[in-house]
Protein backbone atom coordinates (compact mmCIF):
# COMPACT_ATOMS: atom_id res chain seq x y z
CA UNK A 1 0.00 0.00 0.00
CA UNK A 2 1.29 3.46 -0.90
CA UNK A 3 1.19 5.87 2.02
CA UNK A 4 -0.44 9.24 1.36
CA UNK A 5 1.93 12.03 0.47
CA UNK A 6 2.32 15.09 2.66
CA UNK A 7 1.40 17.95 0.31
CA UNK A 8 2.09 21.52 1.41
CA UNK A 9 0.46 24.38 -0.53
CA UNK A 10 1.94 27.86 0.00
CA UNK A 11 0.34 29.72 -2.92
CA UNK A 12 -2.54 31.85 -1.61
CA UNK A 13 -4.33 31.96 -4.98
CA UNK A 14 -4.75 28.22 -5.51
CA UNK A 15 -5.41 27.81 -1.78
CA UNK A 16 -8.84 29.28 -2.56
CA UNK A 17 -9.51 25.97 -4.30
CA UNK A 18 -8.78 23.84 -1.23
CA UNK A 19 -12.07 21.89 -1.50
CA UNK A 20 -11.27 20.98 -5.11
CA UNK A 21 -7.76 19.78 -4.20
CA UNK A 22 -9.16 17.61 -1.43
CA UNK A 23 -11.96 16.18 -3.57
CA UNK A 24 -9.71 15.34 -6.52
CA UNK A 25 -6.94 13.71 -4.45
CA UNK A 26 -8.44 12.81 -1.06
CA UNK A 27 -5.81 10.15 -0.33
CA UNK A 28 -3.07 12.70 0.35
CA UNK A 29 -2.32 14.63 3.54
CA UNK A 30 -3.03 18.25 2.54
CA UNK A 31 -1.62 21.28 4.37
CA UNK A 32 -2.57 24.79 3.20
CA UNK A 33 0.07 27.10 4.61
CA UNK A 34 -0.27 30.35 2.66
CA UNK A 35 -1.46 32.36 5.66
CA UNK A 36 0.96 30.86 8.18
CA UNK A 37 3.78 32.80 9.83
CA UNK A 38 7.20 32.29 8.19
CA UNK A 39 8.58 30.04 10.94
CA UNK A 40 5.79 27.45 11.10
CA UNK A 41 5.43 27.60 7.32
CA UNK A 42 9.11 26.77 6.88
CA UNK A 43 8.73 23.80 9.23
CA UNK A 44 5.92 22.45 7.05
CA UNK A 45 7.91 23.06 3.87
CA UNK A 46 10.82 21.11 5.35
CA UNK A 47 8.55 18.11 6.00
CA UNK A 48 6.71 18.12 2.66
CA UNK A 49 6.79 15.24 0.21
CA UNK A 50 5.26 17.57 -2.37
CA UNK A 51 5.42 21.36 -2.33
CA UNK A 52 2.90 23.42 -4.36
CA UNK A 53 4.04 27.03 -4.64
CA UNK A 54 4.31 30.17 -6.74
CA UNK A 55 7.41 31.50 -4.95
CA UNK A 56 10.27 29.68 -3.29
CA UNK A 57 13.02 31.51 -1.45
CA UNK A 58 16.56 30.21 -1.22
CA UNK A 59 15.95 29.37 2.44
CA UNK A 60 12.78 27.44 1.63
CA UNK A 61 14.38 25.59 -1.27
CA UNK A 62 17.34 24.55 0.84
CA UNK A 63 15.06 23.37 3.66
CA UNK A 64 12.61 21.23 1.73
CA UNK A 65 13.01 17.51 1.18
CA UNK A 66 10.11 17.44 -1.29
CA UNK A 67 10.62 15.09 -4.20
CA UNK A 68 8.17 17.13 -6.28
CA UNK A 69 7.93 20.91 -6.37
CA UNK A 70 4.89 21.93 -8.40
CA UNK A 71 4.76 25.53 -9.57
CA UNK A 72 1.23 26.93 -9.78
CA UNK A 73 1.94 28.79 -13.04
CA UNK A 74 4.17 28.59 -16.08
CA UNK A 75 7.06 30.76 -14.86
CA UNK A 76 9.86 29.70 -12.53
CA UNK A 77 11.62 33.08 -12.24
CA UNK A 78 10.45 33.51 -8.63
CA UNK A 79 11.83 30.17 -7.44
CA UNK A 80 15.36 29.48 -6.19
CA UNK A 81 15.62 26.30 -8.23
CA UNK A 82 19.39 26.16 -7.88
CA UNK A 83 18.99 25.52 -4.13
CA UNK A 84 16.79 22.44 -4.55
CA UNK A 85 18.16 18.94 -4.19
CA UNK A 86 19.38 17.48 -7.48
CA UNK A 87 16.78 14.72 -7.18
CA UNK A 88 13.81 17.08 -6.96
CA UNK A 89 11.35 17.08 -9.84
CA UNK A 90 9.93 20.50 -10.81
CA UNK A 91 6.59 20.68 -12.63
CA UNK A 92 4.73 23.65 -14.09
CA UNK A 93 1.20 24.32 -15.29
CA UNK A 94 -0.49 26.92 -17.48
CA UNK A 95 -4.10 26.91 -18.80
CA UNK A 96 -4.19 30.73 -18.90
CA UNK A 97 -3.86 31.02 -22.66
CA UNK A 98 -7.52 31.56 -23.53
CA UNK A 99 -8.07 34.04 -20.69
CA UNK A 100 -5.07 36.14 -21.76
CA UNK A 101 -6.06 35.92 -25.44
CA UNK A 102 -9.49 37.34 -24.57
CA UNK A 103 -7.81 40.10 -22.54
CA UNK A 104 -5.67 41.02 -25.55
CA UNK A 105 -8.74 41.27 -27.76
CA UNK A 106 -10.59 43.31 -25.12
CA UNK A 107 -7.88 45.95 -24.69
CA UNK A 108 -7.30 46.27 -28.45
CA UNK A 109 -10.98 47.08 -28.95
CA UNK A 110 -11.05 49.37 -25.90
CA UNK A 111 -8.03 51.31 -27.16
CA UNK A 112 -9.33 51.59 -30.72
CA UNK A 113 -12.63 53.01 -29.48
CA UNK A 114 -10.98 55.22 -26.83
CA UNK A 115 -13.21 53.60 -24.24
CA UNK A 116 -11.61 55.12 -21.14
CA UNK A 117 -11.28 58.57 -22.69
CA UNK A 118 -14.89 58.67 -23.88
CA UNK A 119 -16.18 57.38 -20.55
CA UNK A 120 -14.26 60.16 -18.76
CA UNK A 121 -15.77 62.75 -21.12
CA UNK A 122 -19.30 61.60 -20.40
CA UNK A 123 -18.65 61.46 -16.66
CA UNK A 124 -17.60 65.09 -16.94
CA UNK A 125 -20.85 65.87 -18.78
CA UNK A 126 -19.31 66.26 -22.26
CA UNK A 127 -21.08 64.55 -25.19
CA UNK A 128 -18.35 64.44 -27.85
CA UNK A 129 -19.15 62.66 -31.10
CA UNK A 130 -18.83 63.51 -34.78
CA UNK A 131 -22.31 65.00 -34.50
CA UNK A 132 -21.19 67.56 -31.89
CA UNK A 133 -17.46 67.91 -32.59
CA UNK A 134 -16.22 67.32 -36.16
CA UNK A 135 -12.67 66.82 -34.85
CA UNK A 136 -13.64 63.65 -32.98
CA UNK A 137 -11.49 60.80 -34.33
CA UNK A 138 -13.07 57.82 -36.04
CA UNK A 139 -12.34 54.40 -34.61
CA UNK A 140 -11.33 51.45 -36.72
CA UNK A 141 -12.75 47.94 -36.85
CA UNK A 142 -10.58 44.87 -36.50
CA UNK A 143 -10.78 44.32 -40.24
CA UNK A 144 -8.84 47.57 -40.74
CA UNK A 145 -5.98 46.58 -38.42
CA UNK A 146 -2.72 44.72 -38.76
CA UNK A 147 -1.81 43.15 -35.43
CA UNK A 148 1.81 42.15 -34.90
CA UNK A 149 2.60 39.47 -32.33
CA UNK A 150 6.11 39.35 -30.85
CA UNK A 151 6.21 35.81 -29.57
CA UNK A 152 3.98 33.03 -30.80
CA UNK A 153 3.78 30.45 -28.07
CA UNK A 154 0.52 29.14 -26.65
CA UNK A 155 -0.73 32.61 -25.63
CA UNK A 156 0.26 34.34 -28.86
CA UNK A 157 -1.19 31.56 -30.99
CA UNK A 158 -4.58 31.67 -29.27
CA UNK A 159 -4.68 35.48 -29.39
CA UNK A 160 -3.76 35.48 -33.09
CA UNK A 161 -6.47 32.93 -33.84
CA UNK A 162 -9.04 34.93 -31.91
CA UNK A 163 -8.19 38.29 -33.49
CA UNK A 164 -7.74 36.80 -36.94
CA UNK A 165 -11.06 35.00 -36.85
CA UNK A 166 -12.73 38.39 -36.31
CA UNK A 167 -11.10 39.88 -39.40
CA UNK A 168 -7.78 41.36 -38.29
CA UNK A 169 -4.68 40.85 -40.40
CA UNK A 170 -2.18 39.11 -38.14
CA UNK A 171 1.61 38.80 -38.48
CA UNK A 172 4.14 37.42 -36.01
CA UNK A 173 7.78 36.84 -35.17
CA UNK A 174 9.23 34.09 -33.01
CA UNK A 175 12.53 32.29 -32.52
CA UNK A 176 11.79 29.65 -35.16
CA UNK A 177 9.35 29.61 -38.06
CA UNK A 178 6.72 26.84 -37.88
CA UNK A 179 6.46 24.39 -40.76
CA UNK A 180 2.85 25.44 -41.28
CA UNK A 181 1.37 28.90 -40.74
CA UNK A 182 -1.18 29.12 -37.94
CA UNK A 183 -4.74 29.78 -39.14
CA UNK A 184 -5.34 33.49 -39.87
CA UNK A 185 -1.61 34.36 -39.94
CA UNK A 186 -0.55 36.44 -42.96
CA UNK A 187 3.10 35.60 -42.26
CA UNK A 188 5.37 34.38 -39.45
CA UNK A 189 9.08 35.19 -39.39
CA UNK A 190 12.04 34.78 -37.10
CA UNK A 191 13.06 37.56 -34.73
CA UNK A 192 15.19 38.97 -37.56
CA UNK A 193 11.90 40.01 -39.18
CA UNK A 194 10.97 42.27 -36.24
CA UNK A 195 11.67 45.51 -38.21
CA UNK A 196 9.25 44.37 -40.93
CA UNK A 197 6.60 43.53 -38.35
CA UNK A 198 6.97 46.91 -36.65
CA UNK A 199 6.59 48.76 -39.95
CA UNK A 200 3.31 46.98 -40.66
CA UNK A 201 1.72 46.97 -37.19
CA UNK A 202 -1.21 49.09 -36.11
CA UNK A 203 -1.17 47.05 -32.88
CA UNK A 204 1.93 45.49 -31.30
CA UNK A 205 1.34 42.61 -28.87
CA UNK A 206 4.25 41.47 -26.69
CA UNK A 207 3.95 37.89 -25.46
CA UNK A 208 7.52 36.61 -25.30
CA UNK A 209 9.17 35.13 -22.21
CA UNK A 210 11.64 37.32 -20.35
CA UNK A 211 15.19 36.23 -21.21
CA UNK A 212 18.53 37.93 -21.70
CA UNK A 213 17.63 38.25 -25.39
CA UNK A 214 14.20 39.79 -24.81
CA UNK A 215 15.07 42.20 -21.99
CA UNK A 216 14.78 45.70 -23.48
CA UNK A 217 13.72 44.23 -26.82
CA UNK A 218 11.32 47.11 -27.49
CA UNK A 219 12.93 50.53 -27.05
CA UNK A 220 12.87 53.96 -28.67
CA UNK A 221 13.96 52.71 -32.09
CA UNK A 222 11.32 49.99 -32.19
CA UNK A 223 8.51 52.23 -30.96
CA UNK A 224 9.44 54.85 -33.55
CA UNK A 225 9.19 52.20 -36.28
CA UNK A 226 5.51 51.52 -35.53
CA UNK A 227 2.78 53.16 -37.55
CA UNK A 228 1.75 56.56 -36.12
CA UNK A 229 -0.84 56.18 -33.37
CA UNK A 230 -0.20 52.47 -32.94
CA UNK A 231 -1.41 50.59 -29.87
CA UNK A 232 0.99 48.54 -27.74
CA UNK A 233 -0.21 45.60 -25.63
CA UNK A 234 2.18 43.99 -23.13
CA UNK A 235 1.21 40.68 -21.50
CA UNK A 236 4.81 39.39 -21.43
CA UNK A 237 6.96 40.95 -18.71
CA UNK A 238 7.60 44.62 -17.97
CA UNK A 239 11.34 44.63 -18.75
CA UNK A 240 10.73 43.41 -22.32
CA UNK A 241 9.76 47.05 -22.89
CA UNK A 242 12.07 49.99 -22.14
CA UNK A 243 10.26 52.10 -19.54
CA UNK A 244 11.78 55.48 -20.46
CA UNK A 245 11.13 54.88 -24.16
CA UNK A 246 7.50 54.04 -23.43
CA UNK A 247 6.99 57.27 -21.46
CA UNK A 248 8.49 59.32 -24.28
CA UNK A 249 6.38 57.64 -26.96
CA UNK A 250 3.19 58.13 -24.95
CA UNK A 251 3.95 61.75 -24.01
CA UNK A 252 4.81 62.69 -27.58
CA UNK A 253 1.64 61.11 -28.93
CA UNK A 254 3.59 58.94 -31.36
CA UNK A 255 2.13 55.92 -29.55
CA UNK A 256 -1.65 56.05 -29.56
CA UNK A 257 -2.16 53.90 -26.47
CA UNK A 258 -0.54 51.26 -24.31
CA UNK A 259 -2.39 48.43 -22.56
CA UNK A 260 -0.16 47.12 -19.78
CA UNK A 261 -0.88 44.03 -17.70
CA UNK A 262 2.75 43.51 -16.65
CA UNK A 263 5.11 45.90 -14.88
CA UNK A 264 8.71 46.60 -13.91
CA UNK A 265 8.49 46.25 -10.15
CA UNK A 266 6.50 43.99 -7.84
CA UNK A 267 3.91 45.56 -5.53
CA UNK A 268 4.23 45.58 -1.77
CA UNK A 269 1.01 43.90 -0.73
CA UNK A 270 -1.77 45.98 -2.29
CA UNK A 271 0.43 49.04 -2.76
CA UNK A 272 1.31 49.59 -6.41
CA UNK A 273 4.87 50.78 -7.18
CA UNK A 274 5.38 54.42 -8.13
CA UNK A 275 6.22 53.57 -11.76
CA UNK A 276 2.97 51.65 -12.04
CA UNK A 277 0.87 54.45 -10.55
CA UNK A 278 2.49 57.03 -12.80
CA UNK A 279 1.76 55.04 -15.95
CA UNK A 280 -1.73 54.03 -14.83
CA UNK A 281 -2.59 57.75 -14.56
CA UNK A 282 -1.47 58.46 -18.11
CA UNK A 283 -4.48 59.24 -20.31
CA UNK A 284 -3.21 56.92 -23.05
CA UNK A 285 -2.75 53.88 -20.79
CA UNK A 286 -5.07 50.97 -20.00
CA UNK A 287 -3.63 49.51 -16.80
CA UNK A 288 -4.40 46.15 -15.19
CA UNK A 289 -2.60 44.46 -12.25
CA UNK A 290 -1.14 41.39 -14.00
CA UNK A 291 -4.52 39.69 -13.91
CA UNK A 292 -5.23 38.87 -17.55
CA UNK A 293 -4.99 35.13 -16.90
CA UNK A 294 -6.95 35.13 -13.65
CA UNK A 295 -10.11 33.37 -14.78
CA UNK A 296 -11.99 30.72 -12.85
CA UNK A 297 -11.37 28.33 -15.74
CA UNK A 298 -7.61 28.96 -15.56
CA UNK A 299 -7.29 27.99 -11.91
CA UNK A 300 -9.77 25.13 -12.01
CA UNK A 301 -7.75 23.52 -14.80
CA UNK A 302 -4.51 24.22 -12.96
CA UNK A 303 -5.74 22.50 -9.82
CA UNK A 304 -6.92 19.52 -11.88
CA UNK A 305 -3.50 19.19 -13.54
CA UNK A 306 -1.58 19.67 -10.29
CA UNK A 307 -3.58 16.89 -8.64
CA UNK A 308 -3.12 14.59 -11.64
CA UNK A 309 0.64 15.22 -11.58
CA UNK A 310 0.87 14.59 -7.83
CA UNK A 311 -1.05 11.33 -8.23
CA UNK A 312 1.21 10.33 -11.11
CA UNK A 313 4.28 11.11 -9.04
CA UNK A 314 2.91 9.07 -6.11
CA UNK A 315 2.25 6.09 -8.36
CA UNK A 316 5.89 6.11 -9.51
CA UNK A 317 7.28 5.96 -5.97
CA UNK A 318 8.37 2.66 -4.45
CA UNK A 319 5.64 0.98 -2.43
CA UNK A 320 5.97 1.72 1.26
CA UNK A 321 4.00 0.81 4.32
CA UNK A 322 1.34 3.22 5.44
CA UNK A 323 2.34 2.79 9.08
Amino acid sequence: MVAPLRVVVTDAIVARFEPLFRSLSPQHDWHFAASMAPGPQLELIAEADVLVCARLSAEQAAATRAGLVHVTGSGTDRLALDRLSSGTTVARTAHHERAIAEHILMVILAAQRRLLEVTAQLRAGSWQTLATDPQTPLHRTLAELTIGFVGLGAIGTQALELCGSLGARCVAVRRTVPEELPPHAAWVGTMDALPRLLSEADVLVLCVPLTDETTGLIGSEQLAALRPGAVLVNVARGPVLDLAALHEALDSGRLGAAALDVWWQAPEGMQAPEDTRRLANHPRVIATPHYSGHSNDTFTRRVQEICANIDGYANCLPVRNAD
